[in-house]
């Protein structure tokens, strides 16, 4: 088996786990020939030798800033051929100050609807809605996603903003409710690639907490995507 070298990120807000959360995927990474290294900070991005040598970047950094430096770096190791990675606010709301940041991933969290207001009681739970998560037709066939059917969640439902160069395997409609603004049902991709340069991106929405990542569904396309994300022979 040739080895790979999977480069995790994780930090930013604590209320993703993100060291639990990454945690969850080693083991998978480390069977499947990778050679991991954990950073607990994006100044790795900065370090050009570093991200030279880098198949996969598993990204799990919610809100946070990266500087200049720091996404030039990330960009041109996607551009070049490394895989990127991540799911939930860890790649989706991550750095929101950053143009280019959202220019490279191609979608972006707006919000999370929550319950009605006389259900919340000030807690994350406010935000978890039952929903489905559903397969598109271009998602049965692509490797990260096909075979895996539509699936229920009841954690949080991601609104993202998005441009049209992402390939959406698998969408999130929220409905309308009385106590919403909007005036029609909006779908979200929920999980999406993105070709850039010779890099392939992955983003799956859910992830908000440990006990989703364990969610079949959520954890075959998660793990599907580390592998479909990875440099290819031709871009190395």
């Amino acid at each position: 088996m040739t080895r790979k070298n999977a480069l995790v990120v994780r930090g930013g807000w604590e209320g993703h786990q993100p060291v639990r959360a990454t945690e969850l995927f080693l083991p998978f990474l480390r069977a499947n020939g990778y050679d991991v290294r954990i950073e607990e900070s994006t100044d790795v991005y900065a370090d050009a030798d570093a991200m030279a040598g880098t198949d996969l970047v598993v990204q799990c950094v919610t809100m946070s800033q990266i500087t200049a430096e720091q996404l030039a770096g990330l960009s041109a190791a996607v551009e070049a051929g490394t895989g990127l990675t991540g799911w939930h606010g860890g790649i989706a709301d991550s750095f929101r100050a950053s143009s280019d940041y959202l220019h490279l991933v191609g979608g972006q969290f707006a919000t999370h609807p929550g319950k009605e207001p006389c259900e919340r009681l000030g807690g994350q739970e406010d935000n978890y809605l039952p929903h489905t998560v559903d397969i598109t037709e271009l998602g049965r066939e692509h490797p990260v996603t096909a075979g895996v059917e539509d699936f229920e969640l009841h954690t949080e439902q991601y609104w993202v903003l998005h441009d049209d160069l992402i390939d959406v395997l698998a969408t999130t409609t929220h409905p309308v409710r009385p106590w919403q603004p909007w005036h029609r049902p909006v779908t979200s991709p929920a999980v999406w690639t993105r070709r850039w340069g010779a890099g392939r991106v992955v983003v799956t929405t859910p992830g908000h907490s440990l006990d989703v990542l364990e969610h079949p569904a959520v954890r075959t396309v998660i793990e599907r995507g580390m592998l479909w994300a990875t440099r290819t022979a031709s871009a190395s």
